[in-house]
Parts: structure tokens; sequence; C-alpha cells
């Protein structure tokens, strides 16, 4: 069994959660202690219970001491199965970061998966469902066909956002005796993810979200209108100048709230339009939050995006982590990013627990993998 110290380097539920997910693929049973060491209140929280919980029921799992404030976890997972699985954390937890634990033994299931969740869509410390459908879920089609619905937004406190994402898989791990064979076929089938080159910035589009009862405010216009004037403002004083389009929209949502993401769009080095297979992507948020003024939102993301745009990367420092694990199956692939955060190193450290080493971080900001 595998033994793995959840209070490494991020030291927060990234650790289970992409543990859970190359446990699941892998076939190889963890011991997970110091849960969310590093955080105030350390062990598993509700959202990180539903990650275990699901994946027992996708993969016909097993786990031990698996329960809220637990701080070590034995986890025996299954082959993943073809089913509908709908998961409902309870709280304002993430549903984008329960797909972290998901999506990938998900990818490699016999047939069809169905994850219906319900959970937050737009809350802090988490990617919202705009920045994972438009940034990095474009990455995963040669995985299979997947299909992403918002039907829902939920904001903190209350939740209950509604996500469902059905997932068509092109490969099956039990067409394989081993994870090993599954990889090298993989990595014989796959196209390598190689983003270290980026051409002309072609576009800025973005998604300007607010609760219902914010409409008579106009704060997801506001938002939109002080996010476009400043990434245009910026832009302008490196000389770029490119479309910006901003929709907005509002929901009828349990808990008051609202937010923004953007997206830089970039052609392929060397051509005029994206790559089709691996976009360069470069996306930002922010969030509302009471007595934050909605110009102050759309500033905030603004000022997030230009940033990434400035740095030269292909990757922006949030989607870098999240690549990890699909770089370590295709194999031979190199990504450029504007930061190497905790959470990139912390995937690479987890991925390596189950199939060794075969990452290179280098200083100019790549990460290669063997």
């Amino acid at each position: 069994m595998i033994t793995i110290d959840g209070g490494h380097l991020e030291g927060g539920g990234q650790v289970l959660r992409t543990a859970l997910a190359f446990s699941s693929l892998t076939l190889q049973p963890f011991e997970i202690v110091n849960i969310r060491k590093g955080r105030p209140n350390p062990g598993l929280q509700p959202q990180h219970l539903a990650c275990i919980k699901a994946l027992e029921e996708l993969c016909n799992a097993s786990s031990e001491g698996a329960a809220v404030g637990s701080t070590a976890v034995k986890f025996f997972p299954g082959k993943p199965q073809s089913r509908t699985l709908s998961v409902d954390i309870g709280t304002a937890g993430s549903v984008t970061l329960l797909l972290q634990a998901l999506l990938l033994p998900a990818m490699f299931a016999p047939g069809k998966v169905r994850l219906k969740l319900t959970g937050g869509t737009d809350v802090s410390h988490s990617q919202p469902v705009d920045y994972f459908r438009s940034v990095f879920l474009p990455h995963l089609g040669s995985f299979g066909k997947l299909d992403f619905s918002l039907l829902q937004r939920g904001y903190f406190p209350k939740g209950n956002g509604r996500v469902e994402l059905e997932i068509k898989p092109a490969f099956h791990l039990n067409d394989f005796d081993t994870f090993t064979d599954l990889r090298a076929e993989l990595q014989q089938q796959l196209p390598k993810i190689n983003l270290t080159e980026r051409g002309k910035l072609l576009k800025i589009s973005g998604v300007s979200h607010a609760s219902a009862d914010l409409k008579p405010a106009e704060v997801a216009e506001r938002q939109a209108h002080s996010a476009k004037l400043s990434v245009s403002q910026q832009l302008q004083k490196q000389g770029i100048s490119c479309p910006i389009i901003i929709r907005q929209e509002y929901s009828n949502s349990l808990s008051t709230g609202s937010g923004i993401s953007l997206f830089a769009h970039f052609a392929a080095a060397g051509k005029e339009e994206p790559d089709q297979v691996h976009p360069i992507i470069l996306g930002s948020d922010s969030l509302g939050e009471r007595g934050k003024m909605a110009e102050v939102v759309g500033q905030e993301a603004a000022s997030a995006l230009v940033k990434e745009i400035s740095s030269g990367a292909c990757v922006d420092h949030y989607l870098a982590d999240q690549l990890i694990p699909f770089m370590a199956i295709a194999g031979k692939s190199k990504i450029l990013t504007s930061e190497i955060t905790d959470h990139c190193l912390t995937n690479i450290f987890v991925v390596e627990q189950f199939i060794g080493k075969c990452f290179g971080v280098d200083e100019e900001k790549t990460v290669e993998s063997l």
C-alpha cells in the first residue's frame, strides 16, 4: 500500500483528490496521513468526504477511516464502471474540485458515465465552472467525448448549484491487463500536450454572472463593463488590441453572489487560427462579496488576465496543475506556464507516488513529462 503525506507542499485537499483519481486508475490502494495538515481546520471536510464516497460508488471501491474530521484514510480502489452517478455535496463545496477526483477514472470506464453534481459552482479557492468548461475541458477531447452542462449556479453559503457531465470514453481500462499497458497504448495514440509557444492574441471572451436579486443593481453589467474597460486600457499600453466580448447572465440561486471569468484566446504558434486539439487559452476570474463593488470585481479579473498575457506563457498557473495527470499519461509533453505553484508541484509529487518519476521542472517555468 502506498503511503502519502497529506501535508506535503500545498497541504490541502488536492493531495487527496489526485491520489483518489490515480489510485482508481492504476488500481493501487493507498493510505493518506496528515490530511489537510496545512489548513486551519485539518482533516476531511464534507466536500472531501464526498469525493471518497463518490469514487466508492463509481469504482466499486472501499475505504477505512473516511469521516468528517479524519486525518488519515485508507482507500482500496476498484475498476471504474459505466453508470450515472449523482452526488450532492450538501454544502457550497466546489463541484469542480469534486471533478478533480472523479474525472480521470470516469474517462476510462467501459462505457458512458454521467455525473450529476450538486454544490458550489462559483466559490472561493476553486476554479469556477466557466473556467472548467472553457479552459480545461478543451484539452481532454482526445480522451473521449465530453458534454458539460451548467444547470444552476451555486454561491456560498447555500450552494445548490447543479452541473452535469456526460463522458463517452475513447479508451477503456477493462481492455488492458494493467495500467502500464493502458499507458503504453495512450502514449502511442494520444497527441502530445506541447504548449510552449503561442501566436497572436485573437480575442478576449468572458462571462459575468450574478444571482437574480442583484439584477436591479445591474451587477453583472457593471462587472463586465469594468473588466472590458480595464483590459482594453492595460493592453493598449502594450500596443495590443483585440475584440473583447463579455456576456452577462443572472440566475435564481439560493444565495446572493456574483463573479466574472475572462479568457484570452491565442492562435497556435506560426498560425492564424487556434489549435483545435490543445488550444492556448489563458483564464482569470474574480468573485463578488458583500461590500465589494462590482467594478472592483471586474478590475481584479482584468488585471489578473493581463498579468497572464504579459507573462508570455501558454498555460496559466491554474491550468498547469490540472494538466499534470494528463501529461503523465500522454507522456513526452511540455508546457510553459506563468508560475510554478505549490499546487503544480503537489500534483507532480502525488502522481509520481503511483507511477514513478516522470516529470522535470526548470527555472524557465517549463514542466515536462518524460
